[in-house]
């Protein structure tokens, strides 16, 4: 019996995550027959997270979509690219004409983080510019903050935590949302850092840590506050901090504002915790690490502020295994002039808002939605609004694999490629290393790249030109600015190259690119977090698990009904394992308790990214709102209660 020759594959990881792995891809008889993280890449470090270690049931899913769609009643029929992409042409065409370009929605999302699909930004910016999103409903408001305090985001080294003697977790589930980090973090536990985490969920990266401080949802404004009002009272704060922030006397006065007991209060912690964060700061270098999710709520920005602004008065900044890292700039390397972005649209719908804000939209009306990287449906609030909205447009299309809640909607559905078939480059927002995605398999025949279906339809509606490039010709393009630096797309071909662009640190000298050259520290907050109400006492967070990234479900953990993890003490009237219903104000679904009593009373936790047509969609209870700066959703300011099922009519 003849022995298949195995052929070993470099390429890399582009879904929403931090990390952007490195991939090897063993390929035999043009199947991939294993997958694994590379062991060169210096984050990778040859393991995976448990979502893309069984990508390969995705990639092999005998439900993914190979051809094109054409919604005809409630059924959807195969039909040719090139029946499909003549109706898409002949209607851009006409609404355009008629309607303006802003008639055309054009809604991309992080499906896949590589910068080829910035391509299809510049098509849709040409052929109008057309109506697109604004704000960033995941890390927005976080961004914000970043950009006011310090006039620039990104974040020291990965490893510059090696020179750290205290590290603070804030609202970071290391375990779920960045694996690689735990080498490093496990590194510095073993010679002694001492670990803080702050989050109002008890989850894993508790175990790695020396403390664990549990305030309310939206109680880290407080406790930030008090701990700073702390570092003033006791003298521990930086006494040169006046030499590189602006505003330091009005953020101590916000921090005297209250006494101690209030903001423990606020926060509800003991006292003790806001002495021990006071005491870990000094403990330096400090290094600060925020999650994504605290920022998430409806003064998220304010919140990542005054983080902000504990880190910089602390003396933490500017020195190595110091800083306070949100988000790695994972676009910084790469030249995108060619396409405008968000700047001046001309005409944004705001993406915490999408639903509602398709039918608010006139002069003109939204009649046709191009939907690619992004299953909205069941990643935004008010789910139903934006199932509604898509299916009552004149034609809607979506760009997908998979028979999403946003497929569902459209009228015509485009298969495109995975990740093992895209031809790309990627940053990270976890690190600094870039890498190029190769594809390691060809689609399958009718599959098409984003790229390949904007040619194509660039070809038919007049803009040619435009995008007749290869693909290695955009990524020559993206990378010219660091290409004589020892980024260019051949250094890429041989394996991960780091941002030279990217210091170790950031701000060594302690100027910033604020106006006047110093952390611009907030000075006015809303420090109060948001109550619940009598009737609906718990706070709804939906968080990322193992299982999924974002509504991308590991194979045959999708179905429902959703596990809903509360405090017993938040169910009295129930069972562990009974079924019940949420409840908030918009909408209601049934779930599956589970007990969990290391959760605050407080907080019901449902998985994120579950779907509307499995009953699983938590944003289906959620409303659309925005944080206070950023255009970032609010995912988790919303009240909600248990319900009883109601009793099964007895037959007789």
């Amino acid at each position: 019996m003849e022995t298949l020759r195995t052929e070993q594959l470099r390429t890399a990881c582009n879904r929403d995550c931090p990390d952007a792995c490195g991939l090897l891809a063993d390929v035999q008889d043009g199947k991939i027959v294993r997958l694994k993280g590379d062991p060169v890449h210096p984050v990778t470090q040859g393991f995976l997270c448990h979502r893309t270690s069984r990508f390969l049931d995705r990639q092999y899913d005998p439900e993914r979509i190979v051809t094109p769609l054409a919604r005809e009643g409630s059924e959807f029929q195969p039909i040719s690219w090139e029946d499909a992409l003549g109706r898409i042409a002949e209607k851009f065409l006409k609404a355009r004409h008629e309607s303006g370009p802003t008639s055309i929605l054009y809604y991309r999302s992080a499906g896949s983080m590589g910068l080829m699909k910035h391509v299809t930004d510049a098509f849709f910016e040409r052929f109008g510019p057309v109506t697109i999103k604004s704000g960033d409903v995941c890390s927005g408001a976080g961004d914000a903050a970043q950009m006011l305090d310090f006039g620039n985001e990104d974040c020291h080294d990965i490893f510059d935590l090696d020179h750290s003697q205290t590290i603070i977790l804030w609202g970071k589930n290391v375990y779920v949302s960045q694996v690689h980090l735990l080498p490093v973090l496990k590194r510095a536990r073993a010679r002694g850092v001492r670990f803080t985490l702050i989050d109002p969920v008890w989850q894993q990266t508790a175990q790695l840590c020396d403390r664990f401080i549990q305030p309310r949802p939206g109680g880290d404004t407080a406790l930030a506050l008090g701990t700073a009002r702390i570092l003033f009272e006791n003298q521990w704060y930086d006494s040169n901090a006046e030499s590189y922030c602006d505003h330091l006397e009005q953020f101590q006065e916000l921090a005297n504002s209250r006494s101690l007991e209030t903001w423990a209060r606020l926060a509800d912690v003991p006292v003790a915790d806001l002495e021990s964060l006071a005491l870990s700061y000094t403990q330096q270098p400090a290094a600060t690490l925020i999650g994504w999710g605290l920022q998430r709520k409806r003064n998220g920005s304010s919140t990542v502020r005054t983080i902000d602004a504990l880190a910089s008065i602390s003396g933490n900044l500017g020195i190595a295994g110091g800083g306070i890292s949100y988000c790695c700039k994972r676009r910084g390397a790469f030249d995108l002039s060619f396409t405008t972005g968000l700047e001046e649209p001309a005409r944004a719908i705001p993406e915490p808002l999408l639903g509602p804000g398709i039918f608010a939209a006139q002069d003109p009306p939204i009649r046709v939605a191009w939907v690619c990287g992004g299953n909205p449906v069941a990643m935004l609030p008010e789910s139903e609004r934006i199932a509604e909205g898509l299916q009552t447009r004149e034609m809607t299309v979506v760009v997908d694999s998979f028979m999403t809640d946003t497929a569902r909607c459209a009228d015509i559905i485009l298969p495109t490629t995975t990740m093992l078939e895209e031809n790309d480059l990627l940053g990270a927002y976890g690190h600094h290393w870039l890498i190029e995605s190769r594809p390691v398999v060809a689609a399958p025949d009718g599959v098409k790249s984003d790229y390949e279906i904007t040619q194509e339809l660039a070809r038919l509606v007049g803009l040619e030109k435009d995008f007749s490039e290869d693909v290695d010709t955009w990524k020559r393009r993206m990378l010219q600015g660091v290409s004589q630096q020892g980024a260019s797309l051949d250094d890429l071909r041989q394996g991960p190259v780091r941002n030279p662009l990217a210091g170790q640190i950031m701000y060594p000298d302690r100027k910033f690119p604020t106006p006047s050259g110093r952390v611009n520290l907030v000075t006015d907050v809303a420090a109060a977090p948001t109550p619940t109400t009598e009737l609906r006492p718990l706070l709804l967070m939906a968080l990322s698990n193992h299982d999924s990234q974002a509504s991308q479900w590991v194979n045959g953990t999708r179905s429902g009904p959703a596990v809903a993890r509360v405090h017993p003490s938040a169910a009295r009237s129930f069972v562990d394992g009974s079924l019940a219903i949420v409840e908030s104000e918009l909408s209601q679904m049934t779930v599956r308790l589970q007990f969990d009593d290391r959760q605050r009373e407080d907080v019901l936790l449902l998985p994120k990214g579950g779907w509307l047509s499995d009953g699983c969609c938590a944003n289906a209870l959620i409303p659309g709102e925005m944080t206070d700066a950023g255009g970032c959703a609010v995912f988790y300011d919303t009240p909600v209660r248990l319900l009883k099922l109601p009793a099964k009519p007895t037959s007789h």
